[in-house]
């Protein structure tokens, strides 16, 4: 599917000023993206706020889905906290498909610290959609 996209997306799109910009890699079946939070990004101070990283966990995926060809809305999103991410540092950001069932996509994701040590977890699910759904 094509979709007319306007490069504005809080997540990824350049054209947003006040977006994150996030840039993807894939490596086989796995999406990578690499963050670095930072003041404006944070919840307590030094510490990046959760809704910040549960939007990044969202955005690689359903990049996942969009390396498909696909694009899909996001049904459920469950995050799992287990270790603080201080602003000003790195986190690596991974994802990848789990289960497909006709329209639904299941996906789990994770974040890692420097050093590789687990920040949080993602599971979330997502609904296939058709352009005229993005566009009226």
């Amino acid at each position: 599917m094509e979709l007319n996209y306007d490069h504005f997306c809080f997540g990824c799109g350049e054209k947003n000023p006040k977006g994150l910009k996030l840039k993807f890699r894939q490596e086989g079946d796995i999406v990578r993206t690499t963050f670095v939070p930072d003041e404006t990004h944070q919840g307590y101070p030094g510490i990046i706020h959760g809704g910040i990283t549960s939007t990044i966990f969202d955005e690689v995926m359903s990049t996942c889905i969009n390396m498909l060809g696909e694009f899909a809305v996001t049904a459920r999103l469950e995050v799992r906290f287990k270790n603080k991410i201080h602003i000003k540092k790195p986190i690596e950001f991974e994802a990848k498909i789990v289960k497909r069932k006709g329209r639904v996509i299941d996906v789990e994701a994770r974040a890692f610290l420097e050093g590789g040590k687990t920040a949080a977890e993602a599971k979330g699910r997502f609904i296939i959609i058709k352009e005229e759904d993005v566009l009226n």
